[in-house]
């Protein structure tokens, strides 16, 4: 069970804290608790709430982290939740040196989730509203029986990542439009020339009347045929989509809500990895070095922070990648390296000596934190200069010597393929095109392919636990190397047919 700080430990929160808020921090208020290293992988498992509705996966997770640590491959210093208080766990086991820094590290998340702008919608409350998920669920698992729950809840979560994590920043919907049916008559009117009586007949002749008429019908039959689609234009939301429209039991729409709302509530922390732990490196790096450490405790506290901060072959830590962003950042606003005068100069020897002295680098990496987004951080602030710096470089699979290899230090390349892992978190993007598609009630998806096929057997998948929510046929349109391809399913069977790419 879960046991309060030591009076020792108590003292050095109140301390960081203090340290913390000197710099400039703004946090909520932060509780920790201490758990073995046992009942930190089982919170761990459950997202950090162990309240949460009972799920296997929860159970696979729990043990995959539990062999990690006993076999020395992983461990968890803390864990730390958005919510208002904050709360964070530690490791009994820790030493001092780095319940310190766990510690000085914590606020930095808590700051980070309390002013940026992509974690201002979630619920900051979201700890009783877990224990309401887990409420709802149990009762269906009463009602309904725990196989078949569970089965809903595993075709839901194989879909959890088809959300719009934009759609709760969006204006609210505009209101009905006014009554169109005078402009749709005029529209469709028959248009005649004015003439004379006597001439009608030659001016208007019977054929030109019904080419208008036969025109007319058509122009009437498009305009069904798009009243009938719906949602009209396409949605991201693809979760959204089935809770208002998918023939759904009560239960079932419920449970499909849950999981939409979770992972709504997890998606601004898969959006700001790389800033959220670069923030938090960054001043745990500042209050340790400049505050905390005592003499005898440098070497403890520099080997944990190189474990951190290490990068295997392959691999982005977004520690490292963070951290040293936010230092860089700071640097160049610390020094005026940026504007027009500084991105035009061509001397080497001029932008390497280059000074204004303006230190405005707190300030702006503030801002950064309060606005940006991994996506609008990287791609604004990732430089050439940063990249030679750090030595970042692409890298491929070598089928002839079975290796990874480098593929190119072009700045413009690594910063390309680092925006693409990020773009709607490394997800396909799917959208809804149609759920009255060719006016049966099947639902239509369009791929929006950004230079990646789909992985057709998780398509096939997809499509299958869509179908088991939508009850008609599910297609989807997307391009495999190159070609356009509508991949089907009706119930039964797989199929796919080509067709011309838009």
């Amino acid at each position: 069970m879960p046991t309060a700080l030591t009076p020792e430990l108590k003292a050095v929160q109140a301390e960081i804290e203090s340290y913390a808020r000197g710099f400039g921090l703004d946090f909520f208020l932060t509780f920790f608790e201490l758990l073995d290293y046992d009942e930190l992988n089982e919170v761990a498992s459950y997202g950090g709430f162990p309240i949460r509705y009972p799920h296997w996966r929860f159970g696979m997770t729990y043990e995959r982290m539990a062999k990690g640590y006993e076999f020395g491959l992983q461990k968890i210093y803390e864990l730390v939740i958005n919510s208002d208080p904050c709360y964070a766990y530690l490791m009994k086991a820790n030493s001092r040196v780095d319940q310190k820094t766990v510690m000085a590290h914590v606020l930095g998340h808590c700051d980070f989730f309390k002013n940026n702008f992509w974690f201002s919608k979630t619920d900051r409350k979201m700890f009783n509203e877990m224990a309401n998920h887990g409420t709802r669920i149990r009762k269906y698992i009463d009602l309904h029986g725990l196989t078949h729950v569970e089965s809903f809840i595993d075709t839901c979560l194989s879909l959890e990542n088809l959300v719009d994590p934009f759609l709760p920043f969006a204006k609210p919907k505009l209101p009905p439009r006014r009554d169109t049916s005078a402009i749709d008559a005029e529209e469709f009117r028959v248009w005649r020339i004015r003439t004379k009586s006597y001439m009608d007949q030659f001016v208007n002749p019977p054929e030109f009347i019904e080419a208008q008429k036969r025109e007319l019908e058509e122009r009437k039959e498009k305009r069904k045929q798009k009243k009938r689609a719906y949602p009209g234009l396409p949605q991201k939301d693809v979760l959204l989509f089935l809770i208002e429209h998918a023939p759904l039991e009560r239960w079932e729409r419920d449970v499909l809500s849950i999981i939409r709302d979770e992972s709504l509530y997890f998606s601004p922390q898969a959006q700001t990895k790389i800033m959220n732990e670069g923030w938090a490196v960054y001043w745990h790096s500042r209050i340790m070095t400049e505050k905390v450490l005592k003499a005898s405790e440098v070497v403890d506290y520099a080997d944990h922070t190189a474990g951190t901060l290490s990068t295997s072959p392959g691999q982005i830590n977004p520690y490292k990648i963070g951290v040293e962003l936010f230092r860089d950042i700071e640097d160049r606003w610390n020094k005026g390296k940026f504007g027009l005068e500084y991105e035009q100069c061509d001397s080497m020897d001029t932008l390497r000596a280059w000074d204004r002295k303006l230190g405005l680098g707190q300030k702006k990496i503030f801002e950064v934190r309060r606005i940006y987004n991994d996506i609008t951080f990287v791609d604004e602030f990732l430089t050439e200069e940063f990249a030679k710096e750090q030595k970042l470089f692409t890298w491929r699979f070598n089928p002839q010597t079975g290796r990874y290899e480098i593929e190119s230090r072009d700045w413009r390349k690594v910063k390309e393929r680092l925006l693409f892992g990020l773009t709607n978190q490394g997800h396909p993007y799917i959208t809804v095109e149609d759920g009255n598609f060719r006016n049966r009630g099947e639902l239509y998806l369009r791929h929006r392919h950004d230079g990646v096929d789909l992985e057709m057997r998780y398509a096939h998948d997809t499509l299958k636990n869509l179908y088991r929510i939508w009850q008609r046929p599910v297609h989807i349109e997307t391009l495999v190397e190159g070609e356009g391809k509508i991949v089907s399913f009706d119930g039964e069977k797989v199929s796919e047919h080509d067709f011309k790419a838009r």
